[in-house]
């Protein structure tokens, strides 16, 4: 992963799911469900799709467009500018037809040291489930492929040493105007703005982490220097 290209690039999502059931009025899917440490993409991701009646989904992780002739294409759009999703060919009509959110309880990023790139871990400051604003897909050339992206807009002061990007952070009341089934570009354009620094938290994390095989806890444990 290219840090300087790609935000967000990793993440995580441990709550439990009767949590996010009741946060987000979805059943909880049948399959077993893992906790997360290291998501990364390619890999499968949950989601929320549906307006009045939602569901819990998961998708692949980098959108992989209806006319794209090689799934390989998901690879470079596992994140979508929210400035301008509206329009790229890739996103736009996902972003018309098929908006989701992508669930997380944190996120990854790394800041540049002297002794190399240090990883930060961001979360809400009370711990709560994150609704990243997303886009799917539907491909069927080789074998059916439903796939997301995240979408992104300009840092926060909390993010902003670390990257001049990160992921579009929903609240309550925007989870529901993301997931209507009308299209209302202006006020949707509206929704994709930096979530509030002083409601999350940051910290300096293992970098165990670096490594996308790593899926364990020791991805969070915290470095205190």
């Amino acid at each position: 992963m290219n840090e300087k290209h790609y935000m967000c690039g990793r993440f995580t999502l441990k709550t439990d799911p009767a949590a996010i059931s009741n946060l987000f009025h979805v059943e909880i899917p049948s399959q077993e469900i893992l906790p997360r440490y290291n998501i990364a993409p390619s890999q499968m991701v949950a989601a929320v799709v549906g307006d009045k009646h939602r569901s819990w989904q998961f998708f692949r992780w980098g959108l992989i467009p209806r006319w794209a002739k090689d799934k390989s294409v998901g690879f470079k759009l596992i994140n979508a500018r929210g400035e301008t999703a509206a329009h790229k060919p890739s996103f736009r009509e996902a972003f018309r037809e098929r908006r989701c959110l992508v669930l997380a309880d944190g996120f990854y990023e790394w800041e540049k040291t002297e002794n190399g790139k240090q990883p930060f871990y961001f979360s809400m400051a009370d711990g709560s489930v994150m609704a990243f604003a997303g886009l799917w897909e539907h491909w069927g050339k080789e074998t059916a492929i439903d796939s997301c992206t995240i979408l992104t807009t300009t840092a926060n002061q909390l993010v902003s040493p670390c990257h001049d990007r990160m992921p579009v952070i929903l609240d309550p009341e925007a989870v529901d105007a993301w997931l209507s089934g009308g299209f209302n570009q202006p006020k949707l354009q509206s929704l994709l703005a930096p979530f509030s620094a002083v409601e999350m938290v940051r910290r300096k994390v293992n970098k165990t982490v670096n490594n996308a095989r790593n899926e364990t806890p020791e991805c969070l444990a915290r470095v205190e220097h």
